[in-house]
């Protein structure tokens, strides 16, 4: 029993900071639940059979609202639920923002054994964007994170891969990345040139960048959303390390998929800090 959801952009993307309400006929307010990484909801919650209206808010993000029938076993499936970008190709307003590590995700796919994928995540970073007021080509982003803030859900992996083998967190604590300069690549998208120090190593990285909009947060606040992507090559940043398994399958694969989902407060620091 409970309710279940997906949450998409039209281009596909997860929203993994959607929020998802349910209100019963009446218009009150009977469950609240967040979506996981994955832009999925599951939440327990019981529910009387009958209709309810389900609204499914995310910052940057136009709200989007919709019928759900709970049935007798008390289950409410509503399935894909598609998100429009709010703002257009309008662009934040110019000056400082703050990244909110709370509600942004720092994370890497790696395949595994050639066949699946493992995903991690960073936990602990800071980063800081600076839109410029005349040319945002000229904006600029900087970015450090932890790097023993990895966590892929398995203690033993996780230590692995902060041995020397992979990250080496006591000579390398810190993965910094700092933009060099903006590309614009469409209406609401840029390729973002900068450079990225990993595991001592320093070279350049290009973002792939996806304006998400720009919305009014609870707090009082300003929020900007934004998605990147990039792949790197592990052999670039001298991390070699390679178990071969059977048929000459790599255990882990040598491209990591780095996605980034941003939410960035307007001005130089956060709320409270």
């Amino acid at each position: 029993m409970g309710l279940t959801a997906k949450i998409r952009t039209r281009d596909g993307w997860a929203v993994s900071h959607a929020v998802v309400t349910v209100t019963d006929m009446t218009g009150g307010q009977v469950l609240r639940a967040e979506a996981d990484a994955e832009g999925a909801v599951r939440d327990t919650t019981e529910l009387a059979p009958g209709a309810y209206t389900v609204i499914v808010t995310a910052v940057g993000y136009a709200p989007a609202a919709s019928s759900a029938i709970v049935t007798a076993r008390g289950r409410a499936e509503v399935g894909t639920v598609t998100l429009a970008r709010q703002g257009g190709t309008e662009l934040p307003p110019p000056g400082p923002w703050t990244v909110d590590p709370a509600h942004s995700t720092v994370g890497a796919v790696a395949q595994h054994l050639g066949i699946s994928s493992v995903r991690g995540r960073f936990t602990e970073f800071t980063a800081a964007i600076e839109v410029a007021p005349d040319d945002v080509a000229r904006s600029r982003v900087e970015a450090v994170i932890r790097a023993a803030s990895i966590d892929t859900g398995n203690a033993m992996r996780d230590t692995h891969l902060r041995s020397s083998d992979f990250l080496d967190v006591e000579t390398y604590p810190e993965i910094t990345y700092r933009s060099t300069g903006l590309t614009p690549a469409g209406p609401d998208r840029w390729t973002v040139h900068g450079e990225l120090s990993l595991h001592g190593v320093a070279r350049p990285v290009n973002l792939e960048l996806a304006y998400l909009g720009t919305g009014a947060d609870p707090w009082g606040g300003t929020r900007a959303a934004f998605r990147a992507t990039t792949e790197l090559r592990r052999e670039d940043f001298a991390m070699n390390y390679n178990q071969v398994v059977q048929a000459g399958i790599a255990a882990i694969g040598t491209t990591l998929k780095v996605e980034l989902d941003v939410q960035a407060v307007q001005g130089d620091a956060l709320p409270g800090v």
